[in-house]
């Protein structure tokens, strides 16, 4: 059934399976929450389409969350074009020792992240509008970026990897040509700062089929020696700006 404007009614989300609550635990009533959120307000935002509603448990809340199991403990994340949250509000719901931040830079898709982090308490969530290439030397470098469904990994490594913290690392997830996708990116990769490359699962047993994870890991200068010349001239400009004040 839908409504008027052609968006499903929110009765036509499918009930969480039973995987969810293994994946989400005490969370799951707020992971129901988010779910009815993106089949309601998030449709007629055109956050997501309509054929996505009866499998978003399967084809997104999941295989977003399971990414928590390749995320190491305490650290800092950027999910980087965060769309309508995901992973990173999958992930924040799994992972209350994160501290992440939705960048976004379409207004309608902020309001709507803000929104969401509101309605589920995330209080270890920060949203932030705008683009990568625009918050570098703003946004405090980050231990993991995160990015689903963005851009092509080399385009995404270099929006992405750029913002970490050396020896960070960015996890992307991607579909059936990782593999693939990986090995057409490396020399681009290693330009970057990349010295470790992977392609791992995650949510064996709990997700069908399991999520797959390309991991790229930096050193000493994530984004290269370009980016770093960035970084170095945008902190001496915040040292002198805090001096004149």
């Amino acid at each position: 059934m839908t409504g008027d404007s052609g968006a499903p009614d929110p009765q036509e989300l499918s009930p969480p399976p039973e995987a969810a609550g293994a994946v989400f635990g005490d969370r799951l009533p707020d992971a129901v929450r988010y779910a009815e959120l993106l089949a309601d307000a998030g449709v007629k935002r055109g956050l997501i389409g309509p054929r996505e509603v009866p499998r978003l448990w399967g084809r997104h809340l999941l295989n977003c969350a399971v990414l928590s199991e390749v995320v190491p403990a305490d650290v800092t994340v950027c999910d980087v074009g965060s769309g309508a949250g995901l992973p990173g509000i999958p992930l924040a719901l799994v992972r209350p020792d994160l501290k992440i931040t939705l960048l976004e830079p379409l207004l309608r898709r902020t309001t709507f992240l803000q929104e969401a982090v509101e309605l589920l308490g995330l209080d270890h969530v920060t949203v932030v509008r705008g683009r990568a290439e625009e918050v570098l030397g703003t946004l405090t470098p980050v231990h993991v970026v995160t990015a689903r469904a963005v851009a092509p990994l080399d385009r995404l490594a270099g929006w992405g990897v750029p913002l970490l913290r050396p020896y960070g690392q960015m996890l992307a997830l991607k579909g059936d040509t990782a593999a693939e996708e990986l090995q057409a990116s490396r020399s681009a990769l290693q330009k970057l700062g990349v010295l470790e490359t992977s392609v791992v699962q995650a949510g064996v047993g709990l997700v069908d089929p399991p999520s797959t994870v390309v991991r790229a890991e930096v050193g000493e200068s994530p984004g290269g020696v370009r980016f770093a010349a960035k970084r170095a001239k945008a902190a001496r400009a915040g040292r002198s700006a805090r001096r004149r004040r």
